[in-house]
């Protein structure tokens, strides 16, 4: 297992370094200018010449692609062409927010996609009904795109239920921000002791979570349901239905080994709620690192884009290898391969 743990963990650095590289040449590959993005389309040549040199740009690309690497060597990412301050500072303030608002979408999908899928697969003929509203309950979830259901959620339960809160932001306006710990404001609101501060929050996440959660949760009903099926008329599953175990030690048996397929589709479904969060930030007014990116590339910033590039595929990549080391403890035939 330590073997299997250390190789996928070596895998992670060329991958890194093949992203950053690609990044980094597409950006120059654009027809936009970044240069006269800041300075205008009237400046004077010796203004764009200072401005250019002043962000590097005159230098030649292997000098460029050289001070790229070394900042990340030295975990920097450079200073922010909008802002003059440091990306990984910029990033550190808004990837929490992105990262709680995915984690909670993920881990409420899975607490309700599981059971969902479980009874789907291994219900009887009188179940018939259920089976089917979680059929088309499954297929519908995610057939609309997550910005439509925010917008849907916040006129159902802001404007006409009011049981959460207006979409203007993680905290209400007369609620007191914890002094930073972890950067996560619900962990550090909880060590600083202010719980008010606490359930003011996680009231504001409630609704972008359910949105997120309600589009992936249709995928892991499905895969979950396809995943047990097959293991309710395993073998194994009738040998000990014939040996007298109790249905819910049967149900554990299911479960384990119908749950691998889940735990792949649960990466995979993270890493593309990483990169596609940033409609469901911008309906609900959440600063996070999707709208940073989004504003770096319009203002054609390429240090922020390549720090946000290169966050999101470490942290992407880090889940793929969490969700393959739980998969290889699921099924010890895969850390053999």
């Amino acid at each position: 297992m330590k073997r299997y743990v250390a190789s996928r963990l070596l895998q992670v650095i060329p991958q890194l370094v093949i992203v950053a590289i690609v990044t980094f040449v597409l950006l120059r590959l654009l027809p936009a200018n970044p240069v006269t993005e800041i300075v205008g389309p009237t400046a004077t040549q010796a203004t764009y010449a200072l401005e250019k040199q002043r962000l590097g740009l005159s230098a030649s690309l292997l000098s460029q692609l050289g001070t790229f690497f070394s900042n990340i060597a030295h975990g920097s990412f450079g200073n922010s062409w909008q802002t003059n301050l440091p990306v990984r500072a910029e990033i550190g303030q808004h990837l929490p927010i992105t990262l709680q608002l995915i984690v909670m979408a993920t881990v409420v999908a899975l607490l309700v996609g599981i059971p969902l899928g479980y009874v789907l697969s291994t219900g009887s003929g009188r179940r018939r009904r259920q089976h089917r509203f979680l059929r088309i309950f499954s297929l519908f979830a995610g057939s609309q795109p997550d910005f439509w259901w925010g917008l849907v959620f916040i006129y159902l339960f802001f404007y006409l239920v009011r049981i959460f809160p207006a979409p203007l932001g993680i905290l209400s306006p007369i609620a007191v921000a914890p002094q930073p710990v972890t950067g996560f404001i619900l962990i550090d609101s909880l060590l600083r002791g202010q719980v008010g501060t606490f359930f003011d929050a996680l009231d504001h996440f409630a609704l972008p979570v359910l949105t997120l959660a309600f589009v992936v949760v249709g995928p892991i009903i499905r895969m979950t349901s396809q995943g047990m099926r097959t293991e309710v008329n395993a073998d194994y599953v009738l040998y000990a239905r014939a040996a007298g175990l109790s249905r819910p030690r049967i149900a554990l048996y299911i479960v384990r080994n119908g749950l691998a397929p889940v735990l792949t589709l649960t990466g995979v479904l993270f890493g593309v709620l990483l990169g596609g969060a940033v409609l469901v930030e911008t309906v609900f007014s959440l600063n996070g690192l999707g709208v940073y990116t989004l504003q770096s590339v319009l203002a054609l910033n390429y240090p922020s884009i390549e720090g946000s590039v290169v966050v999101m595929t470490a942290i992407a990549l880090l889940v793929y290898i969490v969700m393959d080391i739980l998969y290889a403890l699921l099924d010890p035939r895969v850390r053999n391969r």
